[in-house]
């Protein structure tokens, strides 16, 4: 089961007593300095998590966002939301902002012009990374994180409509 992020400092700072115990109990071994939890944030004050996007081709100019999570906030027009997502695709031992990695087989569907990049720190990690949607797997890779490029070039939007169906009278 994967270790969201709440959790995973809350199983840190409960392991921090028992790896102090084992390091301590190995003859001859240096004894092992007080482990820290995860910091969860603080604000973009207490060097908690932040992210600057810009988004390209997507209308006119380009748009540029600051977003801090834990607590929400910056110049993000949906802030909770984007951090809200973040959190929830955050995994214990993957990179959320990994690249498509070289020699994927990825469909051929263009997912438009826009492309953004991200850059700061998220979960204790330095980010610098483009997003585009040339393929399937850059507009999946997009779409997982589609709330941090705000609106309205959020989540690819999919199928066009299905035709309605005809109505008896409607031919």
């Amino acid at each position: 089961m994967p270790l969201h992020r709440p959790a995973l400092a809350a199983a840190v700072a409960a392991a921090a007593p028992l790896l102090a115990l084992l390091a301590g109990s190995t003859a001859g071994a240096v004894p092992a300095a007080p482990v820290a939890p995860i910091p969860l944030g603080g604000g973009p004050d207490a060097g908690g998590d932040h992210l600057r996007i810009t988004v390209t081709g997507a209308g006119p100019g380009t748009r540029t966002y600051e977003l801090h999570c834990h607590p929400a906030g910056g110049t993000h027009p949906h802030a909770q939301e984007a951090c809200d997502q973040l959190d929830q695709q955050t995994r214990w031992g993957k990179d959320l902002f990994a690249p498509v990695p070289k020699n994927q087989m990825c469909t051929m569907l263009y997912g438009g012009p826009e492309r953004a990049h991200v850059s700061g720190t998220w979960a204790g990690r330095p980010v610098n990374t483009d997003f585009k949607r040339t393929d399937g797997c850059e507009t999946a890779r997009w779409n997982k994180v589609s709330k941090l490029f705000g609106e309205p070039f959020g989540q690819s939007k999919g199928s066009p409509k299905k035709p309605q169906a005809h109505t008896r009278h409607g031919w």
